[in-house]
């Protein structure tokens, strides 16, 4: 953090430029925008209230949430390994499939999830799902927006990046942020079931998820400040629109 704060007080000096942020709708960060509580606009409509019925009846910090994005294909092998691991794991999920690759997932694992244990949805509200308080962690892609939700609500992540800047992003979480795993591909490209076993219970119960969740809080707390009133979020804005003001 003091090495990114260093990079961009730097920056600012040499360059007219502010920094902003994250633009996570006020109502899930710093609550000063009433009715801030969505981007407007979704490709897909989300199964809200079969969502967050279902996660209501679970226990806090129980539920492995994962997604994929709205984008990203994964390989008939990968959607297998994962819903294995998902398995042995032992833990509640809520699952994102969209239509067009649930025909990926196995047909046992489908027809043996049994409602306590998991629940495959085609889209779900992803901030009402990260805000919620019965998620423990995150398997993502690490889509910048997916990855910046993650921060700013203060959710561990377990990352699987498929391509473009996910790799780039998943560094990040792991090693800068410290608040996830990448779980390790194979030769083929592919995360076995065993390494995504062993990340989801590495983060939801050993001694470096510990460590991992005290990060996540402390990112969650930075973002707040930022956004909030007197933040250097709030700031920046204000001095944009009185350079505006002024030019005008």
């Amino acid at each position: 953090y003091e090495l990114e704060k260093h990079e961009v007080d730097w920056i600012t000096k040499r360059l007219s430029l502010r920094t902003i942020g994250p633009t996570i709708p006020s109502m899930y960060v710093d609550k000063r925008v009433e009715n801030d509580n969505s981007y407007g606009l979704s490709m897909y409509t989300p199964k809200t209230d079969v969502c967050m019925k279902w996660l209501s009846d679970c226990d806090d910090g129980s539920v492995v949430y994962v997604s994929f994005g709205s984008m990203a294909e994964l390989k008939d092998e990968q959607m297998k390994e994962i819903a294995c691991g998902l398995k042995k794991s032992n833990h509640n999920f809520l699952w994102v499939v969209r239509e067009s690759e649930e025909p990926k997932i196995p047909k046992d694992f489908l027809e043996n999830i049994t409602k306590e244990k998991g629940l495959v949805v085609t889209w779900c509200p992803q901030l009402d799902v990260l805000a919620h308080k019965a998620i423990g962690c995150f398997m993502t892609h690490c889509g910048w927006n997916s990855t910046l939700e993650a921060l700013s609500l203060g959710v561990p992540m377990v990352a699987i990046p498929i391509w473009t800047d996910q790799c780039t992003n998943a560094k990040y979480v792991m090693d800068i942020w410290e608040m996830g795993i990448k779980a390790q591909a194979n030769e083929k490209g592919v995360v076995k079931q065993e390494v995504v076993e062993h990340c989801i219970k590495e983060v939801m119960e050993g001694e470096r998820g510990k460590e991992i969740r005290k990060n996540a809080t402390k990112w969650r707390e930075v973002t707040k400040k930022a956004m909030d009133e007197g933040g250097s979020s709030d700031r920046n804005i204000n001095e944009f629109i009185a350079k505006l003001v002024n030019v005008s």
